[in-house]
């Protein structure tokens, strides 16, 4: 089950704004999701009660979920994606708990020297991580309420790149996300053609997270056929051996052997990711 943290340990960097987004993306794709929120606060299910109480139709469940510190994933059943909202500071063994499930963790980045410093730091405790640092938990950042007119993007970007940390994308700062938020919304429930500057936004974040969020699987290997050695039969020997009937024999004709045989049943194949 793909697992995605949004993580960033100071304050009011977007992080709730960021993980409403990603849960209903996935719900409105058809995917059953849940909003994990591991943060006292609670942000992300003041949210959820929001949106319930619109009755929106969507494709697939959107459910919330209040997580445990001390056991971070308890999804319900039928869930197949989980979206984690994350408390400012969170750092030690609480930041290596969620990277532990975390199979990518999204850093939202203002561009400020304070929110740069604690990005930074967050990012090399991630690193120390055996599972980041193997790669089977990817990180990456993206830079939030930015102003276009500036260089806001062009200063994080290079900030990222002495980092070695991937910076895949910026969302701009605008209104429509504090309106959308305020009613249980977001950018992705709202018509294409009033939010499609902002949407663009999102298509290159998207698309980072898609082999993500839509892991391939690979098939299992064929079993190879063991071989079984040849062992040499004198004629005489040979006329006595008892021989398989051919399979043609079987499928073809089965009511001309004596005594009848029992139907061949096909028996499935299981598949387990």
């Amino acid at each position: 089950m793909p697992v995605i943290a949004v993580i960033n340990r100071k304050g009011g960097s977007g992080k709730s704004t960021l993980a409403t987004h990603l849960a209903a993306y996935c719900a409105n794709r058809g995917m059953p999701v849940m909003l994990g929120d591991v943060d006292r606060q609670q942000s992300t299910q003041t949210w959820l009660k929001l949106r319930d109480a619109r009755g929106l139709p969507q494709r697939a469940p959107l459910v919330g979920w209040v997580v445990d510190p001390r056991n971070v994933l308890r999804p319900p059943a039928g869930i197949t994606r989980v979206v984690l909202d994350t408390p400012g500071g969170l750092r030690g063994l609480d930041l290596a708990r969620v990277a532990m499930y975390a199979d990518a963790v999204l850093m939202p980045v203002c561009n400020s020297v304070f929110d740069r410093t604690s990005a930074a730091e967050c990012h090399a405790e991630l690193m120390a991580l055996p599972r980041v640092s193997a790669g089977r938990c990817k990180v990456a950042a993206i830079g939030m309420r930015l102003d276009a007119r500036t260089k806001a993007a062009e200063v994080l970007q290079e900030w990222a790149g002495r980092l070695s940390l991937p910076f895949i994308g910026v969302l701009r700062e605008t209104q429509a996300y504090v309106r959308c938020v305020e009613q249980g919304l977001t950018l992705f429930d709202m018509p294409a053609a009033q939010v499609q500057a902002d949407l663009a936004q999102w298509k290159p974040i998207l698309d980072w997270l898609e082999p993500v969020l839509n892991p391939v699987v690979e098939a299992a290997p064929p079993r190879p056929v063991p071989r079984v050695a040849s062992v040499a039969v004198s004629p005489q020997r040979e006329a006595t051996v008892h021989r398989q009937p051919p399979l043609s024999e079987l499928l073809i004709a089965p009511e001309r052997r004596r005594g009848g045989w029992l139907d061949w049943l096909a028996l499935p194949r299981l598949f387990q990711r």
